[in-house]
Parts: structure tokens; sequence; C-alpha cells
């Protein structure tokens, strides 16, 4: 039995649903969900607290987990977090540019207002 059957089972066999669940692990019912449907896997807290809850050891829990599917998908995470971050970073940076831009341009129509005033003054 795969780590997400296993869970599946374990939570329905006291009679939980997957927000009750999440309540207990102070996890959302989507993060529940996601583990039922082995689109990713709890991190180490987590699964000691999963343990602990269905009084299970880890080895018990996590026994027939496939390591090699869990690195994999744990990998695509960190590469999707890292691109989240090169977005926020590019915001960021963008904003700036923007800021600054903007300040630029009224900074020189400044310049251009006075100095077409002054010349109407002069002459």
């Amino acid at each position: 039995m795969n780590f997400n059957e296993k869970l599946i089972s374990l939570r329905k066999s006291m009679g939980l649903s997957q927000e009750e669940l999440g309540a207990e692990l102070h996890v959302s019912r989507q993060t529940i969900s996601k583990w039922e449907s082995a689109q990713s896997y709890p991190d180490f807290q987590r699964l000691v607290l999963l343990s602990d809850y269905f009084g299970l050891t880890l080895d018990e829990l996590v026994r027939d987990v496939d390591v090699a599917d869990v690195r994999s998908r744990n990998l695509n995470s960190e590469k999707l977090d890292s691109l989240y971050n090169d977005v926020g970073t590019a915001k960021k940076f963008i904003k700036w540019y923007l800021i600054l831009a903007g300040g630029a341009g009224i900074l020189a129509l400044a310049a251009m207002l006075y100095f077409a005033i002054h010349a109407v003054y002069v002459w």
C-alpha cells in the first residue's frame, strides 16, 4: 500500500474528514487532499505528527513509500518555489524601475517647465 492509500485508509478508519484531519495537523484540507492524491508528501515534521496522531511508528507510516518518487516531487516543488521567488524579485525590480523612471520623467518635465518659464522672463 502506498503512503497516500495508507493515509486515506487511516483517516477513514477514524471517521475523519480531510478538514478534520487538517485541523489536527494545522494544515488545510487542500493539503490533506494533495497528500491523499499523491500530488505532494508531508514534510518530516508533519510525518511525525501523523505517526503520533495515528499511533504508528514512522516506519509503519511510510513503509512502501517510493523514495525516488518523493524526491522527484520535492525537486519539482523546489523548482516551482524558485520560480515563484524569481517572479517576485522581477516584479519588485520592475516596480522600482517604473517608480524611478516616473520620477526621472517628472524631474525632466519640471526642468523643461523651469527653463521655458525662465526663457519667457529673460526675453
